[in-house]
């Protein structure tokens, strides 16, 4: 869903279907289905990382169309991602951080907004503004991260439907088809979580995107850009 230009960090070249990079790039895409799915539910029923569904809601919401206060909700999601995509492109191309760095930035937002959610200190709108502030800046964090999208999927998706028309078999699109599944089941389980375990519901997106963390920094020894 982006048209901005690619990221600095892209796979390695000839990773496998199931190599370290693909198992990262996984994760993340889970990490931002969970992400979406628990802003949307608890947040003011915008996206975290979605800035095209973002801009759909917020010319609807100019016709008076949605909940009271959605067109700020839509304003602060999609400052507040410029943002987030904005600090990852300075951290990584032209300070120079390893992914891990911009992924560790990633967990420790999330993970305080986790937190916070948790913990029950989010009360008012104005919380939950900045609640989905903090999710959103991180998905932009995560938008900068590799060449490969992990929270905008309708290229994906695109793409991976004009080689099926083709003919290309699907096991060459092994790893889109996975990241289109885990989108679907971080989704699924933030859901999930809002519904049965409302505390939980903001950490579903930490722990993939934990994973993807340790992932990246295990195979990038001595903090080495992939």
């Amino acid at each position: 869903m982006s048209s901005s230009s690619p990221p600095p960090h892209g796979p390695p070249t000839g990773d496998a279907p199931y190599g370290r990079t693909a198992w990262a790039l996984l994760l993340l895409s889970g990490a931002s289905g969970a992400a979406d799915a628990f802003v949307f539910l608890c947040a003011g029923q915008v996206f975290a990382g979605v800035m095209t569904g973002n801009l759909v809601l917020l010319g609807a919401s100019a016709t008076g169309a949605g909940e009271e206060g959605s067109a700020a909700h839509v304003g602060a999601a999609l400052v507040s991602y410029v943002a987030g995509a904005g600090c990852g492109a300075l951290m990584a191309r032209r300070w120079g951080w390893p992914v891990a760095a911009l992924l560790l930035v990633e967990v420790a937002l999330l993970g305080s907004a986790a937190t916070a959610w948790g913990l029950g200190l989010v009360a008012s709108g104005t919380d939950r503004t900045w609640l989905l502030a903090a999710v959103a800046v991180a998905m932009g964090i995560q938008g900068m991260v590799r060449v490969t999208p992990t929270n905008f999927f309708t290229g994906t998706l695109t793409s991976l439907a004009g080689r099926l028309a083709l003919g290309r078999p699907v096991r060459d699109d092994i790893r889109a088809l996975g990241r289109l599944a885990a989108v679907v089941a971080g989704a699924a389980l933030a859901a999930a979580a809002t519904r049965w375990w409302p505390p939980g519901a903001a950490s579903v997106a930490v722990f993939p995107a934990l994973g993807a963390l340790a992932l990246e920094a295990a195979g990038r020894p001595g903090g080495t850009r992939g």
